[in-house]
């Protein structure tokens, strides 16, 4: 009879793992690190072989973990798209070569080392050159396809380079990963900060979240980047070549982008030696990576080893420790942010970190200084998460100090004095006050930022003299700003004053979405915004709807708008300087431009269009902002309730689907049939 503790703790195990697994791989919102999942992974595999009858077939440890979302056409691999097996111990890098050797029985062969890169894998087929589809790893059989935001990386090729030395097979699935630099990173990070918004975790969870938004046009206002190196279904199958050095020789005379870092290794040191000089130079490249992968070279022997059930026999990932230092917490500072949210900050006495001197890091929020006991005063030691935000991982308990006393969180806010609350539901703490300097600041920011209003000239250091004159408090006060007052400003401003309020007084009739998205609801960005602005038609009609017109007997009335962000809205709007706000807006002259604005764009009112293949004169964005313009709405997937589904050139399964379901087919002329 089995016994009961490794039982429980295997089921405790799986439930855990699952948990994290719905964070990393649908949501892009881990709360772990890299190294703790893994090593709760191991555990599990540790127990299952300890106990084989108590092992399941659909284990996490013989599973890929499965990024597929809602929204998303699946589409199946033409070939598995398998995980890899890791270490982080040379010892065990050295008995996977030793392993090969041995199943071999040879003692000659070369391996091919490779930067790790931290993003979304992806799998892209090109059909005699074409790319005809983008795909996520999803399950290992299948994914979701993202063609449509794969068209957005400006450096993925639309058409394979025939002109040089490689030949191109007919088809040919590449596999990689989607990436975003650190610097687009950090520069998408200080906008967010700058409208007092919670700042993204690190590159990877903010590329995997990019990649899985259902609007194209998002995705393309944020850099993504992408890098091709593995090899997928081909057809035919002797078209490539027989080992790894040469088929990236290959993708690179494609005209496709990869890694530029790789080297050749015929031992054991030769491995290790090349992950010892990537560790030296990873800080130094553009795209995030957590560790190397080791392949065996040869494509024949490859075959040969062959695979279990989630991942190659012949390639292994040897990951990096997270660079971590120790340092003194001489402080912790509380930060408002534009919803009122009070998040905390740890001052830090400066320490190297990853190649920078860090001197500040994140605490999240007040129940994390609980769990984690963290005391002003205390050593600390701090982690670069992703490289690029410092977090606080732990106290070092020895080195704690008798003057150190539980970190007292504010019971009121520490710019305007009044009292915090803490929302059912919420993690964060927040100050109620809408005239809170601070929140005024950052809700003002957002509102003339180019994601929004795009008032040019109301930047930060604008807003925040506005606000220091308290001329400003709420964002209609902006409507009311007098020429003699901006002139007090600074000497030679009269121009730029002029040129202010020409922008201010144009944004008066700027389209309704930007308005909506203006407003800083939460849960409501721009693509929502959108969608709200074709069913409402004004702020007025926005502000007075009730749950009601955002789901129906459990139903969804708005596609792509659900009960939490229902409740999200009509909670903004019942806040009553909300509700005044729109008042004074539409008094002060404020006359969006709605959708159907001047009976024009309603023909498509009520219609849902899909995009698919490539269209010979307009990019998937034009078209969408036709159908937009001409009031319909552009969706991610076919269903019953798809009105037409625009067909381009290497159209893909969402064509075959329409088919299937018996939707209209047009192709891109009939599309401006219709709108003409």
């Amino acid at each position: 009879m089995a016994n009961p503790e490794p039982e429980k703790r295997m089921a405790e195990l799986r439930e855990m793992i699952a948990h994290h697994d719905e964070l990393y791989y649908r949501q892009a919102d881990p709360e772990i690190s890299d190294r703790a999942y893994d090593e709760l992974k191991q555990e599990l595999a540790d127990l299952e072989t300890e106990n084989p009858l108590l092992a399941l077939m659909d284990s996490p440890t013989q599973k890929v973990g499965d990024d597929r979302s809602e929204g998303f056409q699946s589409y199946q691999h033409r070939e598995r798209m398998m995980s890899l097996d890791n270490t982080y111990s040379g010892d065990e890098m050295r008995e996977f070569i030793a392993r090969l050797e041995r199943e071999l029985e040879r003692t000659d062969l070369t391996f091919f080392v490779e930067p790790k890169i931290d993003g979304l894998a992806v799998s892209v087929t090109y059909e005699r050159g074409k790319l005809v589809r983008a795909v996520t790893r999803g399950n290992g059989s299948d994914g979701d396809d993202i063609t449509a935001n794969a068209r957005t990386i400006r450096d993925l090729p639309l058409e394979l380079n025939a002109d040089g030395e490689a030949p191109i097979p007919d088809v040919v699935e590449i596999r990689g990963e989607i990436f975003m630099t650190n610097e687009e990173f950090q520069r998408i990070n200080a906008e967010r900060e700058g409208q007092g918004l919670e700042l993204y975790k690190n590159p990877r969870n903010l590329a995997a979240g990019t990649v899985k938004q259902l609007d194209a046009s998002i995705v393309a206002q944020r850099k993504l980047e992408i890098v091709l190196y593995g090899r997928g279904y081909t057809e035919p199958v002797e078209a490539l070549p027989q080992t790894q050095q040469q088929f990236f020789a290959w993708v690179k005379a494609w005209g496709l982008p990869t890694v530029k870092n790789h080297w050749a290794a015929e031992s054991g040191d030769d491995v290790l030696a090349a992950i010892a000089e990537l560790d030296e130079l990873r800080h130094d490249l553009a795209y995030p990576t957590d560790g190397a992968v080791v392949k065996l070279d040869s494509i024949g022997l490859q075959r040969t080893v062959g695979a279990t059930s989630k991942a190659p026999r012949w390639a292994m990932a040897y990951k990096f420790e997270a660079e971590r230092a120790e340092t003194l917490l001489k402080n912790i500072t509380i930060q408002v942010g534009r919803t009122g949210a009070l998040t905390p900050v740890a001052e830090l006495e400066p320490v190297q970190l990853a190649g920078t001197t860090v001197s500040r890091a994140t605490l999240h929020n007040r129940d994390e200084i609980a769990r984690k006991d963290i005391r002003v005063g205390d050593t600390v030691l701090v982690e670069k998460a992703g490289e690029i935000i410092p977090a606080v991982v732990q106290v070092n308990l020895e080195k704690r100090k008798p003057e150190c006393v539980p970190f007292e969180y504010p019971t009121a806010c520490p710019v305007c004095g009044t009292d915090a609350i803490q929302l059912e539901g919420e993690v964060a703490v927040r100050c109620p006050n809408s005239e809170c300097p601070v929140q005024v600041r950052r809700r003002v920011i957002h509102f003339a930022s180019r994601a929004c209003l795009d008032i040019e000239g109301l930047g930060e250091a604008m807003v925040n003299q506005l606000v220091d004159k308290d001329w400003v408090k709420r964002i209609p006060d902006l409507y009311y700003l007098k020429r003699d007052n901006l002139l007090s400003l600074g000497k030679n401003v009269g121009k730029s004053t002029d040129n202010l309020l020409a922008a201010i007084e144009a944004s008066k009739t700027s389209e309704l979405w930007r308005f909506i998205h203006g407003l800083g609801i939460p849960h409501v960005g721009a693509a929502s915004s959108k969608d709200l602005a074709r069913v409402f038609g004004s702020l007025r009609a926005l502000a007075d709807a009730t749950m009601e017109n955002y789901v129906k007997d459990k139903e969804s009335v708005i596609s792509g708008i659900g009960a939490t962000m229902g409740e999200a809205i009509t909670g903004f709007f019942a806040e009553g300087h909300n509700a005044q706000m729109i008042d004074d807006l539409l008094a002060v002259g404020v006359n969006p431009e709605a959708p159907n604005a001047d009976g024009e764009g309603t023909q498509f009112a009520g219609q849902t269009f899909v995009l698919t293949g490539t269209l010979p004169s307009l990019t998937r964005n034009e078209a969408a902002e036709m159908i937009e313009a001409a009031g319909g709405k552009v969706s991610g997937s076919v269903s019953k309730k798809t009105t037409y589904v625009v067909a381009g050139e290497s159209a893909g399964s969402k064509l075959a689907k329409a088919e299937k379901l018996g939707v209209e087919v047009i192709d891109e002329a009939a599309l401006k049939d219709l709108l003409a």
